[in-house]
């Protein structure tokens, strides 16, 4: 009876597990506070909204982290306070202050599901005053 008991819970345990999504919202949000465009780049769809205080237009994946790259290098990201996460279901919008040594900037993102993963559709920073 143990062992059967003991093999149902794995089995749930593991069915738990496979529905698990493929990243959390926590994850987005480390890579910015890291101000590590590698690791965000996993979450970029293939075209991206990317607006900076000189400059919005819509990228490919390459040409967007390198974007991120070089906003983040040359503002020297310190932190990332996630103010307000919101989803529907198929979308996510997000709210925060991305804290740099060269002032804070209000980022705010938004992802979609695409296929079955969700994926950053719009990346903004605007100088927060």
């Amino acid at each position: 009876m143990k062992s059967v008991l003991g093999m149902l819970m794995l089995t749930f345990a593991l069915v738990l597990f496979s529905f698990r999504p493929t990243y959390t919202d926590d994850d987005i949000a480390y890579a910015i506070r890291l101000g590590n465009a590698g690791e965000l780049g996993r979450y970029l769809d293939s075209r991206v909204d990317i607006g900076l205080p000189q400059k919005s237009d819509t990228y490919s994946k390459i040409q967007a982290e390198m974007i991120i790259r070089d906003f983040f290098s040359t503002n020297g990201v310190r932190n990332f306070l996630v103010k307000k996460w919101v989803s529907n279901g198929t979308s996510e919008y997000c709210i925060g202050v991305l804290q740099t040594r060269n002032g804070d900037y209000r980022t705010t993102l938004f992802t979609k599901l695409k296929g079955d993963k969700q994926l950053l559709q719009e990346l903004r920073f605007q100088v927060d005053q």
